[in-house]
């Protein structure tokens, strides 16, 4: 009887139709709104990519939940970031775009890092487009050999901003003359800023986001671009030196290597840590298609937003890469970072 029984159940589980098989990923997403919060201030180009993303990101995750955008500007970055590790619902409910910085404050002890960004649930990264330093045109500096002759006033956010963080590290390390006009509530007041004369620069921003942005000042030569941040240089910016490309000797480039290094996650988004993992491996799935989605990819070229992505095992590889680097670099870049800490 018990055989004849399991026989049976086999059989009216086979007359079920597949659509009707319950899906728990599909079953929970069904009706409900995602959080995707961004840590700066709305324009930006984090914003920016934020909402594009949220736009179409939706449609691909099981149950088409909505997905809705939540500014959340404060500590360069540190505060989304705090957010995601311990307020945040660990649920598959929340996701942040995060700012590229946050493994280095993590490596280099900063107080105000409440979160391991080893455990984040890595959904990405959109590109790996460097940084840059640039000036603006009025100030004549063209070269970043100028430079070193002659000071360069820059803008920047926070004092642990990359804007802030570049410009320092090579004034320390390098010998350059950039000096440093910290506060601003984000790029673009920067940017207003340049336009005003206020500043004669600004400390960093991704090239990505000046060629998206403001495409006419590259073109009108209202930017001049100075030097690059990253670990290759962008096709279109051959001839712009990389920063660790200027070290004077192996161990200030390991400095200005680990540094640079976080372009590898420059637009990464992120889940909670602990997010269930059926539905982790959901939204990983869900954001990679999309990085090859058409409908995606067409509002991405219209708005001339560089797509250059890469899975979330090689963002994991750079954010443990970086806060398991060395001691000895990591305590150099420590001291650089301390002035700009205080």
């Amino acid at each position: 009887m018990v055989f004849r029984s399991l026989a049976t159940a086999k059989a009216i589980a086979c007359l079920i139709p597949a659509s009707a098989i319950a899906d728990p990923v599909q079953d929970f997403y069904r009706g409900r709104n995602l959080e995707m919060t961004v840590p700066g201030s709305s324009g930006c180009d984090y914003d920016r990519r934020a909402r594009i993303v949220s736009r179409h990101l939706g449609r691909l995750i099981p149950g088409g939940p909505h997905v809705i955008v939540k500014n959340m500007p404060g500590g360069v970055g540190l505060q989304a970031a705090n957010h995601l590790a311990n307020t945040a619902a660990r649920d598959g409910t929340s996701m942040t775009i995060v700012f590229q910085n946050m493994p280095v404050l993590q490596a280099t002890g900063s107080p105000a890092v409440q979160f391991d960004a080893r455990r984040f649930g890595w959904l990405g990264n959109t590109t790996s487009s460097p940084n840059i330093i640039n000036s603006w045109h009025t100030t004549g500096i063209t070269k970043i050999d100028e430079v070193f002759t002659k000071e360069l006033v820059v803008g920047a956010s926070g004092v642990l901003s990359t804007g802030y963080v570049y410009p320092a590290a090579m004034n320390q390390i390098l010998g350059t003359k950039f000096r440093i006009v910290g506060g601003y509530p984000g790029g673009n007041e920067i940017n207003l800023a340049m336009e005003r004369g206020e500043v004669g620069g600004r400390g960093s921003n991704s090239w990505a986001s000046w060629k998206s942005n403001h495409p006419h000042w590259i073109a009108e030569g209202k930017i001049e671009i100075l030097v690059q941040i990253g670990l290759a240089r962008a096709p279109d910016l051959k001839d712009v030196p990389l920063m660790l490309e200027l070290a004077k000797n192996d161990e200030d480039k390991q400095v200005l290597t680990f540094l640079s290094s976080d372009m590898g996650i420059a637009r990464a988004f992120a889940t909670t840590p602990d997010t269930p993992g059926e539905r982790l491996t959901a939204l990983r799935a869900a954001f990679m298609n999309l990085m090859k989605d058409p409908v995606f990819l067409a509002e991405a070229e219209k708005q001339q937003m560089d797509i250059e992505p890469s899975g979330p095992d090689e963002v994991q590889k750079v954010v443990e890469s970086m806060i398991n680097a060395p001691p000895a670099v990591i305590a150099r870049a420590r001291a650089l970072l301390a002035p700009s800490a205080k």
